[in-house]
């Protein structure tokens, strides 16, 4: 075998694009791919001065990589959405310094999937391994307290537990196709009250004279996103300080570039007689699969919300053969309009002896916690699912 050689990569520009996507796949789904990454680093919606200085490890071969782990190194847990406040302060009561930590998912985006890249052909387990014992030295010799891989592929978590990470679970909201061809299956999923309670709540939508059009492809150009930027962020600006804007207008814009724009679904309420939006939300599809990102409106209307960030969304599933939605981070109100509760997994590594043995002690309640609330909300749904699906 070749020599190999331990890179650690300031901007995803410093790996060609061609190499990348290479070894993500053709399957990565599109919060991964280099035009994505590439996008928030050249918008500046993440960089070092932000708290987000990308940090890839790449082992290369023959001036070709053969396996890559996307890392940042980060000065703060904002953009993260899995609240790690607890290991924070415990970090803080045993006199160390939380961060930088190394932190390993597509920022600002709480999407499942992250994992290593590797190159078709190459021992995936042996190089996890060696990945894992490189980060390790790095984080020692440089005084990190932690690395933390968010939202893990749940195909890729066995290798990651194996080289020695621990487990911690999470909750999210997915909402499944299962055999509905259409709304009308959906709705028919649900019990009567809450049955009624949709039917209501788009029947006023309706007869607000707001009309729901879904962009898609050439109809998504840079106007239309800098009016979604502008929803955006003045949604964010309605929270103050707990607003969470954390992207920037031009990289909304970079979203009109060809190799992005057939991933983008923008819902748009707007008049019967006019397209201008009042409310927007934008989605992402990789054509199986289903992300609700962002949303604003210039209006405070009832239910709109649910409309554009729900209803909308779900039905374009329907008819586009989608097979999921995760529709977001957050809200108890998702139940109630046909998303389960979830399970997902971070995995971390901590470089503190007596930090990492304390840890470990309370993760096995914390998760079994977890399981247990998350099986609770899901007896507690009021609608009907084909047996186990997740």
């Amino acid at each position: 075998m070749a020599r190999i050689n331990i890179r650690w990569h300031q901007s995803i520009e410093e790996i060609p694009e061609y190499q990348w996507q290479e070894l993500a796949g053709e399957g990565v789904i599109p919060f991964y791919k280099w035009e994505w990454l590439k996008s928030l680093e050249k918008s500046e919606s993440i960089y070092s001065e932000k708290g987000w200085q990308p940090l890839h490890l790449a082992l290369w071969s023959d001036n070709y990589p053969i396996a890559i782990a996307p890392l940042y190194l980060k000065s703060h847990s904002f953009g993260e959405f899995v609240f790690d406040q607890a290991f924070a302060q415990l970090a803080n009561d045993l006199g160390l310094n939380y961060y930088p930590k190394l932190l390993g998912m597509s920022p600002l985006s709480p999407v499942e999937g992250y994992r290593f890249f590797f190159k078709s052909g190459q021992d995936k387990a042996k190089l996890t391994q060696l990945m894992m014992q490189i980060i390790d030295q790095f984080a020692q010799e440089n005084g990190i307290l932690s690395c933390n891989f968010l939202y893990v592929d749940p195909i890729w978590r066995p290798l990651a537990e194996d080289a020695g990470c621990s487990t911690w679970l999470n909750k999210q909201s997915l909402w499944l196709a299962e055999e509905k061809k259409d709304f009308s299956d959906y709705l028919n999923s649900f019990n009567s009250n809450q049955r009624r309670n949709i039917k209501r709540e788009r029947q006023y939508i309706q007869k607000s004279g707001i009309k729901i059009s879904a962009l898609t492809g050439m109809e998504i150009d840079k106007d239309i996103l800098n009016c979604m930027y502008d929803l955006y962020e003045n949604h964010c600006a309605r929270w103050g300080p707990w607003g969470s804007k954390y992207l920037s207008k031009s990289f909304f814009e970079e979203l009109a570039n060809p190799k992005q724009r057939n991933n983008i679904i923008l819902f748009n309420a707007h008049r019967l007689d006019s397209k201008d939006p009042i409310a927007m939300s934008l989605c992402v599809t990789d054509g199986d699969m289903l992300w609700g990102r962002y949303w604003g409106s210039k209006e405070e209307i009832d239910y709109l919300h649910f409309e554009v960030c729900y209803y909308s969304p779900i039905s374009w599933a329907l008819d586009n053969k989608i097979k999921s939605f995760d529709p977001g981070a957050g809200g108890n109100h998702k139940q109630r309009r046909g998303f389960l509760a979830k399970e997902h997994a971070s995995l971390h590594r901590w470089y503190d002896k007596t930090m990492s043995e304390m840890i470990k002690q309370w993760l096995p309640k914390a998760n079994k916690f977890m399981i247990n609330q998350i099986e609770a909300e899901n007896n507690e749904l009021p609608f009907k699912i084909n047996g186990p699906t997740l």
